[in-house]
């Protein structure tokens, strides 16, 4: 019998979906304990309102075609790249369902598989400093594909059958298994942990995340040094360098920082988030 939130409580659109990936997967199954972690930025609004106060308020992580935000790109409306990748990966079975039944995006973490301990940055730092871990339980009803859909790829797999791996990808933030998990996403039944970057100990952000209602970890953090940040001019540019230059506090970046900085509204948000690529690129600690 599936747990609560497995794949015998899904949508026919999202049955309908995982059975299209599935037909097209091949591989063995995971070993485990391989473990889904979805990214974002813990000290940005949602609305008016701080994202984890929201995750809090309503138990719910949603999927972009219901927020409308993201920290990659903004095209999850019909018609839109998003629409059309999503369409095209899980054979149409989304196509006219609601916007709450589609997918929510993350990445598989290996690491556990391997020996790691779990607590580091995670599998796709590209699109935040933290990150909830999922529990195990919702492998079975999240589909894989590699490279990232944005790449639109042709390499898929679900967690019976797993092929994939990263390491193809000269850039590490491009390089991930993305994960797509189809139904909803509970904060108390779904999250194992929300994992932070050290730079938020004793801040709001902290005192928010204890009331979030799962385990609150640590990764190694994120931290990058002025003379660090000039040494890439060619990551994202000349520009950009000096964008964080003027963003940094006492010659150095970390998430905070760059947060503070997203909230005064004086920086295109564009530019913050290659401001953040420069620091998750190089300025991972562990």
């Amino acid at each position: 019998m599936s747990p609560p939130g497995g794949p015998a409580h899904l949508s026919t659109a999202a049955r309908a979906a995982l059975e299209h990936v599935t037909a097209r997967s091949r591989g063995a199954p995971l070993r485990g304990p391989e473990r889904v972690c979805l990214h974002f930025h813990p000290d940005r609004p949602f609305g008016a309102v701080p994202i984890l106060v929201s995750l809090a308020s309503d138990g719910v992580y949603r999927s972009q075609f219901e927020t409308g935000i993201s920290n990659g790109g903004l095209t999850a409306h019909p018609g839109g790249d998003r629409w059309r990748w999503e369409s095209r990966m899980f054979g149409g079975a989304y196509d006219r369902a609601p916007d709450a039944e589609r997918p929510k995006y993350g990445a598989l973490d290996f690491r556990g598989a391997q020996g790691i301990p779990s607590v580091h940055i995670g599998p796709a730092p590209r699109f935040g400093s933290s990150h909830l871990r999922l529990r195990a339980h919702v492998l079975e009803r999240t589909t894989f594909c590699y490279p990232d859909s944005v790449f639109e790829p042709e390499d898929f797999g679900v967690a019976g059958r797993m092929a994939l791996r990263p390491g193809g990808l000269p850039d590490p933030l491009d390089d991930y298994v993305e994960a797509h998990v189809h139904g909803p996403l509970r904060i108390d039944r779904d999250v194992e942990a929300l994992v932070l970057d050290p730079c938020y100990r004793g801040t709001e952000v902290e005192r928010q995340a204890d009331r979030l209602g799962c385990a609150v970890e640590w990764h190694g953090g994120f931290r990058l040094s002025a003379a660090e940040l000039r040494a890439h001019p060619d990551y994202r540019g000349e520009r950009i360098v000096q964008v964080g230059l003027e963003v940094a506090v006492d010659g150095r970046l970390d998430p905070r920082i760059i947060g503070d900085a997203a909230r005064t509204g004086r920086y295109d948000r564009q530019d913050l988030k290659k401001v953040w690529h420069c620091l998750a690129r190089y300025g991972a600690e562990s």
